[in-house]
């Protein structure tokens, strides 16, 4: 059986350095870096994807086309997407709710908080935490 992987998606690539560290515990887990939101959706066509970890601000595909996308498509449409942006406004957490968001996160963010809503999404159980944090709760 292959192991999950783990997809994160950001421009920068301090912040998905601290995105992977942030996710090292989760067990038997493979990570995929993508720079832009053209290498996620060719990161994705190459095989399942456990999870995505994906920003609003991309320089080509914004990151709401990325999950609209990701949304419509039969194969990826129960892909659980966590939102991470420095986008703290209303606007874009409801943007980001409507296009099918999981979780939405802003940067700075605390990464135990992230790892947690990660191992949740990935084992399938909600907690209260975790769904009061929820897009669209």
């Amino acid at each position: 059986m292959a192991l999950p992987r783990i997809v994160i998606v950001d421009d920068s690539p301090t912040i998905r350095r601290m995105v992977r560290m942030s996710l090292a515990s989760t067990p038997n887990a493979t990570f995929v870096e993508a720079g832009s939101g053209l290498e996620a959706l060719e990161q994705i066509s190459l095989g399942p994807v456990a999870l995505m970890v994906l920003d609003l601000n991309m320089p080509d595909i914004h990151g709401l086309e990325v999950l609209k996308f990701v949304r419509r498509h039969p194969a990826y449409r129960g892909l659980p997407v966590i939102v991470l942006t420095t986008r703290g406004d209303e606007v874009s957490r409801l943007a980001a709710a409507e296009a099918g968001a999981t979780v939405y996160l802003t940067k700075p963010f605390v990464p135990q908080v992230l790892a947690d809503h990660a191992q949740t999404l990935l084992g399938g159980v909600s907690t209260p935490a975790e769904s009061r944090n929820r897009v669209g709760s």
